[in-house]
């Protein structure tokens, strides 16, 4: 087994030293051997576990399930349905996400179709229709307030 010292580990892994520094304080890498000058030195297969974290990052899960999916890979006696819940968890969530951004459009749409973009912005009816009042807990101000 080879070992690489933080920096090298930064470079090859396209991460910053704080970045492996911060994963390490999460649980998400094992704390590194230290050589008697002090240096970090971390086993190579520490790059298979950072680029595991990558691509569950690139994939919306959180540090915290990440932290719980590595747990899982090194515990095969778990159940895989455990794995798939959280993935469909992860899927529930962006879909409830796209659903928001959607309606966000809808209703930016709908503001841009107010405005013709001539004159002054005093006249803007954006502007105008934004700064008018809701009553409390109706509309999207109300339900923004909420999450």
């Amino acid at each position: 087994m080879t070992f690489l010292k933080i920096g090298e580990l930064a470079r090859r892994s396209g991460l910053s030293v704080e970045t492996l520094r911060y994963y390490e304080r999460r649980g998400l890498i094992p704390p590194p051997d230290r050589l008697p000058s002090g240096y970090r030195v971390y086993p190579d297969n520490t790059l298979k576990r950072l680029s595991f974290i990558k691509r569950c990052k690139n994939l919306g899960f959180t540090l915290d399930e990440t932290l719980e999916l590595l747990q899982l890979q090194h515990h095969p006696e778990q159940e895989s349905a455990v794995v798939k819940q959280r993935v469909d968890e992860r899927v529930e969530e962006i879909d409830r996400k796209i659903a928001d951004l959607q309606r966000i459009q809808q209703a930016l749409k709908g503001l841009s179709r107010l405005c013709d973009g001539k004159g002054p912005a005093a006249d803007c009816p954006i502007l105008a229709f934004l700064e008018q009042s809701e009553p409390t807990g109706t509309g999207a101000a109300g339900s923004e307030d909420e999450t």
